[in-house]
């Protein structure tokens, strides 16, 4: 089992089992925010703060018999001592999340985490509600804002699909176009129609382009930066003459939309071909903006 369902675990037996969704999602927060190294990222939704991956997880759990979930809650289903298989520091950190948190109703978990997260509740339906308009003021300047045209890119290698979303909503992103020939990932939320999915349920529209991609059988065989090079020599050589037309619509879409990103899987600009994508582009007539690899 994945350690970090052991943690999900071990805090609904803190709790005698059974959580309500929001507690459980607030809480899991306040955890994961105090690890050196969370064992799961978060998003600004529609209640705040929440996390895609802590909801598969849960699924999973639930398909395996080891959850039970109604409308509102998730419970522990069989008897298994998951505290004892924390390291100290979670369990320590756990425990200290139960005291401090443990009596407050889900409203309270929002509103505590809007005032001292306000970034995670941009997105929020009901933080009107519950808060105050200093409150909410402040909530206002937490969301990016820029009047800035910029084409960035961005590999989502190595970064949860959480982790991802936030860098594109601190950018400010409005439109997110996935240059892969493919769009198929192993890694949870990057397949086409999960990215969509997930790009949508936070204001980011997303657009496939798969005809500026490269297809799978090229990219075998490249170990070394010079493998790489040559594959990219031939991507501008041959491919970037082909696209024209697709290249002028993700101008276009940067015009209308002033921040749009391309996006594929590497980390490193230099081993991706949006880097080269994004050049070409660049040189197109009209182009008078700034790229950022973020």
């Amino acid at each position: 089992m994945f350690y970090r369902r052991k943690i999900i675990l071990a805090l609904l037996q803190l709790f005698d089992g059974q959580l309500g969704k929001i507690r459980l999602q607030k809480l899991l927060f306040l955890f994961s925010s105090r690890q050196t190294e969370s064992a799961y990222h978060f998003i600004p939704y529609k209640l705040g703060c929440y996390s895609f991956s802590a909801h598969a997880d849960m699924s999973a759990m639930v398909k395996k018999g080891i959850l039970a979930e109604d409308e509102k809650n998730v419970i522990k289903t069989e008897p298994t001592d998951y505290l004892n298989q924390l390291k100290p520091a979670d369990l320590k950190l756990l425990k200290e999340i139960k005291t401090q948190y443990g009596k407050m109703s889900a409203d309270a978990l929002m509103k505590h985490t809007y005032i001292h997260f306000p970034f995670y509740a941009i997105l929020s339906e009901v933080a009107e509600n519950i808060l105050n308009k200093e409150e909410l003021e402040k909530i206002t300047r937490a969301k990016p804002k820029s009047h800035n045209t910029v084409l960035y890119t961005i590999g989502y290698e190595g970064i949860s699909i959480e982790e991802y979303l936030v860098r594109l909503l601190k950018n400010d992103i409005k439109v997110l176009v996935d240059v892969r020939n493919n769009p198929l990932s192993m890694k949870f939320g990057f397949s086409k129609s999960e990215l969509k999915k997930y790009c949508n349920s936070v204001g980011i529209e997303y657009e496939h382009i798969p005809e500026v991609g490269i297809q799978g059988e090229q990219r075998r065989e490249l170990n070394t930066q010079s493998d790489y090079d040559k594959l990219f020599a031939d991507y501008r050589k041959n491919k970037i003459p082909q696209t024209i037309t697709q290249q002028q619509h993700i101008l276009n879409l940067l015009k209308q939309h002033h921040r749009i990103a391309l996006t594929c899987f590497e980390a490193d600009i230099y081993r991706c071909h949006r880097k080269y994508l994004a050049e070409a582009i660049a040189h197109l007539p009209g182009f008078e903006y700034e790229i950022k690899h973020i």
